[in-house]
């Protein structure tokens, strides 16, 4: 038998046979690859392909059968609806434990400020394994343009906002870098 991320042959990272601990930003087993879907996030954002919240949690059902590692469930802090269904998606697939110890990361995307960060807390927290997803834009022009931000105010801003995520007991925080194609050698040191 092959060993998989969440079954092992061998002594897991928890000193037991069976299941391996997930720990973020680690994958155990070198080869494989953790699958992050946007679809309930991203997917809702083209043309008339808005979801309800039933919606949302029956493809977020789907996900984990398809056993994706980590599920952008939403946006929370953009309406009281996405929240609700977030909050609804972290309490219910969020705690779907199978036999093999598999139980998918759920997600919330939030900007940068401590309002949007508290409020996606809120929604995930319920999980097992929750995750804050943080945004921000990194690339001179928006910088210059959309921030009205030097390069120093915006990674200090992506220190102090991830550091309040953790002080609000997150443990799992994903930064993306906001239109990074154009990021020019700036080094985001978190």
């Amino acid at each position: 038998m092959e060993d998989s991320p969440f079954i092992s042959n061998s002594k897991s990272s928890n000193g037991t046979n069976g299941n391996l601990l997930y720990i973020p930003n680690q994958i155990p087993i070198p080869n494989y690859v953790r699958i992050l879907d946007t679809t309930l996030r991203d997917g809702e954002q083209s043309p008339g392909a808005a979801m309800s919240c039933k919606q949302k949690l029956d493809i977020a059902r789907l996900l984990l059968r398809l056993r994706v590692d980590v599920i952008e469930a939403g946006f929370p802090s953009a309406s009281n609806d996405d929240f609700m269904a977030v909050k609804m998606i972290a309490q219910d697939v969020g705690n779907d434990v199978d036999n093999d110890g598999y139980v998918p990361v759920i997600g919330g995307m939030c900007r940068c400020n401590e309002k949007d960060i508290a409020i996606t807390w809120e929604a995930v927290k319920h999980a097992k394994r929750p995750r804050i997803c943080t945004f921000l834009a990194t690339s001179p022009i928006h910088m210059e343009y959309k921030l009205r931000k030097t390069k120093d105010q915006v990674l200090q801003i992506a220190r102090d906002t991830v550091k309040f995520a953790r002080s609000l007991g997150c443990c799992d925080i994903q930064f993306g870098a906001e239109d990074a194609v154009r990021l020019h050698n700036i080094i985001l040191l978190l």
